[in-house]
């Protein structure tokens, strides 16, 4: 941990002066090194205990997702629901989910967005049981949902 501290704290200070190199060298960037050193400069000074932190450069909308799981506790990414029909496996549609929702809440916004892109009525929703009863309500004209497992 000694060690780890210390590299942090190394990378740390490389990471400052690059960005007053850079600030001191180029005073008036363009877009896209100015947005480069808005990313630096939120990396350079986040702290262990913010939210909202930056884990990649490239794609800061990348987040830390807490599985709970002994093997593997955290995944970085991005939340998806993915479509698939229950006879044949064909792939219906997948959306994307930004911040930390429950799993249970992303079903409504996955079946609207498979009704907008299918020609054919939805009768049947089989989901796992931590969405069975999750900000979805069964009613006219709604898929009826069946959890399994």
């Amino acid at each position: 941990m000694k060690r780890a501290r210390k590299s942090v704290k190394a990378l740390r200070t490389y990471l400052g002066r690059v960005i007053r190199d850079i600030k001191r060298k180029e005073p008036e960037p363009d877009r896209e090194l100015r947005d480069l050193l808005a990313i630096s400069r939120r990396i350079y000074e986040q702290k262990r205990s913010d939210k909202n932190k930056i884990y990649s450069i490239h794609a800061p909308e990348v987040a830390c997702i807490a599985k709970g799981k002994a093997h593997k506790k955290y995944e970085f990414g991005g939340k998806v629901s993915v479509a698939v029909t229950s006879r044949g496996g064909w792939f219906i549609g997948a959306k994307a989910f930004h911040g930390h929702p429950y799993d249970g809440h992303t079903l409504k916004g996955a079946l609207k967005q498979v009704e907008k892109l299918s020609p054919v009525k939805l009768e049947h929703a089989f989901v796992d049981m931590g969405y069975r009863g999750h900000n979805y309500d069964e009613g006219e004209g709604r898929p009826s949902v069946y959890g399994s497992g």
